[in-house]
């Protein structure tokens, strides 16, 4: 049995791994920055380690240090969480040589998926539906110009080793896309370190779909339904929710059967998330698998019952699931919006500094996730997500409405948040008509007046 579990990470999701370990009887050692002294999952676990500097490249990135932490601490296991090294497949081997679990994927499965021609290659050879684009990366312009011609514009243009929206850009026309095509490299070479880009064929305002997957390592793969996670800005998530309000009967089950299909062609364990596009006819792409633990779990948590997290500590122990998939069950709706720590008035500004007072909601169908408390200092270094609120309800409406009555009473003083944002959005008829595409948050900001998120 997993007797201690290193967290990889650092924020909410370094905490949730702290409450769900302590839930199994498994002791936690939190690894963290300098900035990150005072956050509460350094404060909540069994025991800390300091591994560098307050960037992420001096710590939290540092594969070297933070084996060398598990070494010291004499750990059995490592949870990477999300971001940072979680879909590093060096890393994970690096726990696998040294002994130590790496809870996640098998390497070859996270650098299969990782490189998104060879995981589209992979996915479609097993039947499920792709974009149409190129076979693989495309080596020049002028063989990419070719490609976009035969596909069709709109295009977009994508880092094979991409992520976060980082190295995306979309082209209309042979114009656009000479001078798309190398921003898109650039942007992919400074952040992946990788400049390689593959194209595909653009579907103008579709769903983002995903669905939950989860493996055991004796071959029994199923899913945990979808996440509509269309409201999106430059590629980032904002809000999530399950069900979609989009889906038919008909249409979730022939793409659980899809993400399946995914998952078992890249002989996948753990917890993963198959991405697809559908376009307005209901047709469905696979886009990518993300091969972790995904910022939005919480949504399939409630919708669900189960504990992704530990459930993948089980799996990452050699246990066999619980259940199969016929025993899945669905109950009600969840949503969650993503708290950050941002000025949507002043086009998404990060706001870092020190929290005055912070007041979470509470009430039946409430769930906040979040290592943010009163006197907490945000450092200028990471991600600007500071917590997830996660409403759920027997339906949609209650859903909406109690997320709207918890942003309400959501109180964080001293800092700009998205909350006005997120209780805008909660009132929008578009939104809450269930209507909103990958393009809602463009149309949506072009509406409305900046006044109402401060």
């Amino acid at each position: 049995m997993i007797q201690k579990v290193l967290i990889a990470n650092r924020g909410e999701i370094a905490l949730r791994i702290v409450r769900a370990c302590r839930e199994l009887g498994i002791k936690t050692l939190a690894v963290y920055s300098e900035a990150d002294v005072q956050s509460l999952h350094v404060q909540l676990a069994d025991e800390a380690i300091c591994i560098g500097g307050p960037k992420s490249s001096d710590s939290y990135l540092r594969a070297d240090r933070i084996i060398s932490a598990a070494e010291i601490a004499d750990v059995d296991a490592i949870h990477p969480g999300y971001g940072v090294l979680s879909e590093n497949a060096k890393f994970a081997e690096q726990c696998e040589s040294c002994n130590i679990k790496f809870i996640g994927p098998k390497s070859k499965s996270i650098k299969m998926m990782g490189d998104k021609a060879i995981a589209k290659d992979t996915v479609r050879k097993a039947g499920v539906p792709i974009v149409p684009g190129s076979d693989g990366p495309v080596e020049s312009e002028t063989e990419a110009v070719k490609i976009a011609r035969k596909i069709g514009y709109p295009v977009i243009i994508k880092a094979v080793a991409g992520g976060g929206g980082r190295g995306m850009r979309i082209a209309h026309n042979d114009v656009s896309f000479a001078k798309e095509y190398y921003v898109a490299r650039g942007e992919a070479e400074k952040a992946f370190g990788n400049g390689a880009v593959y194209i595909e064929k653009y579907i103008e305002k579709p769903r983002h779909i995903e669905f939950q997957i989860l493996a055991d390592a004796h071959g029994h793969v199923l899913h945990l339904g979808e996440r509509d996670c269309s409201v999106q800005r430059r590629h980032q998530k904002l809000i999530e929710e399950s069900p979609s309000p989009f889906l038919t009967p008909d249409l979730r089950k022939r793409m659980g059967k899809a993400a399946v299909k995914a998952a078992e062609a890249a002989a996948y364990e753990n917890a993963g998330t198959i991405e697809f596009l559908v376009d307005a006819k209901g047709n469905f792409y696979f886009i990518e698998m993300n091969t972790r633990i995904q910022v939005e779990h919480p949504v399939t948590e409630e919708v669900t019952g189960i504990d992704l997290i530990k459930e993948q500590i089980r799996v990452a122990y050699g246990e066999k699931l619980g259940f199969d998939q016929g025993v899945v069950m669905f109950e009600g709706h969840a949503i969650e919006c993503s708290i950050n720590a941002e000025d949507p008035a002043r086009n998404f500004a990060p706001s870092p500094g020190t929290i005055g007072l912070y007041y979470a909601p509470g009430g039946h169908g409430v769930r906040v996730d979040s290592h943010a408390y009163s006197g907490y200092a945000i450092p200028p270094y990471y991600d600007s997500m500071i917590g997830k609120l996660i409403c759920t309800g027997s339906t949609r409406k209650v859903a909406l409405e109690r997320a709207y009555r918890a942003l309400s009473e959501y109180l964080i003083r001293g800092i700009k948040t998205t909350i006005p944002l997120h209780r805008a959005i909660m009132a929008d008829p578009i939104f809450i008509e269930g209507k909103a595409t990958t393009a809602y948050m463009e149309d949506f900001l072009g509406r409305t007046a900046s006044d109402l998120f401060t």
